[in-house]
């Protein structure tokens, strides 16, 4: 809802008195306890915790069939309290504060115009995250906003929203041996296991997804990544820094070998900062990473950080940006 007509107060203090339509008729809150009953409505612990609406002296509790009245040029019109506290943050809250602040709401069976054009301008009204689609028979989740903004040895100046399915799409081999050589770019999952996902992504969210340049691994000497280059991409397999905030099998330097771990894919996403619980989702599914001149790494479905033989079949659950 827009609120255009706000001469009358300009800001909001402790002394100020909200009106709600309930089901016994209007009754009146203090904006202080206002602001708690709907940060405690929203029920999501993944967004706060530690509200108490017993402190609430006038109206002990707030439910979805309540509502706010808001003055407008066009009369008194009422929102559901259950959206009052994410409309208000959607017309005020800086555009970079949407991947802090959980919300997980169903946007529907198809993107729309008006979603792909708040994409596409940048300002992500209606997103937060954790907001997603279901499409068909897959969960496709927003994890970030703006992630890869201005990266690459081209920068990708896009706006963009990050999307990664819920679950893995289907299960398939790194390689058809227990090899890694080429490292991800010589995999047989990018040459070819990832071309259903491709055209998953792409039945749901169209000429949507974007494409970036991305640094990935090409080459393995004595079971490290020795190689890598710049490489258009559309979706990929994440790595381990994008689902854990930092390398945990990748193999490191020790004084004399560098390894090649050159990434834009540089810092965990958002949603998995914010709700760590999503990460696993009780799923084992592949990441990008060279771990050995046999193994690459994968999240594994007890929820800890693994690696396993290249031949093995395990989760795709690919990354990709949409703008």
């Amino acid at each position: 809802m827009k609120i255009t007509d706000y001469q009358k107060v300009q800001t909001l203090d402790e002394s100020n008195i909200v009106l709600i339509d309930g089901n016994n008729g209007t009754k009146t809150i203090m904006v202080t306890d206002f602001i708690k009953s709907l940060i405690g409505l929203t029920s999501s612990q993944d967004f706060i915790s530690g509200v108490n609406l017993s402190e609430l002296t006038q109206i002990n509790t707030l439910s979805a069939d309540d509502k706010l009245l808001i003055g407008t040029a066009a009369g008194n019109k009422a929102i559901g309290a259950d959206d009052a506290l994410f409309a208000i943050l959607d017309a005020f809250v800086p555009k970079e504060q949407r991947r802090m602040i959980y919300r997980g709401k169903n946007l529907g069976s198809v993107i729309t115009e008006d979603q792909k054009a708040n994409i596409k301008n940048g300002t992500f009204k209606g997103f937060f995250l954790g907001d997603y689609w279901s499409i068909g028979s897959y969960t496709w989740r927003i994890v970030d906003f703006d992630y890869w903004y201005n990266c690459g040895d081209t920068a990708f100046t896009k706006p963009h929203l990050v999307i990664m399915p819920d679950k893995p799409l289907y299960n398939a081999q790194m390689n058809e041996t227990n090899i890694t050589t080429g490292g991800y770019v010589g995999s047989k999952m990018y040459k070819e296991n990832l071309s259903q996902a491709k055209t998953l992504a792409a039945s749901a969210f169209g000429n949507l997804i974007l494409t970036h340049r991305e640094h990935l691994t090409n080459a393995v000497t004595n079971g490290y990544p020795s190689g890598g280059s710049w490489y258009d991409s559309t979706l990929e397999l994440p790595n381990e820094i994008m689902m854990y905030g930092s390398h945990v099998f990748a193999p490191s330097g020790n004084g004399t070998i560098i390894p090649n771990r050159y990434t834009i894919s540089k810092t965990q996403l958002a949603l998995f900062s914010v709700v760590p619980k999503l990460i696993s989702n009780r799923a084992t599914f592949w990441l990008r990473d060279v771990v050995s001149s046999a193994h690459f790494a994968f999240v594994n479905g007890g929820g800890s950080s693994y690696y396993s033989n290249a031949s093995y079949s395990n989760g795709v659950r690919p990354v990709f940006a949409i703008g």
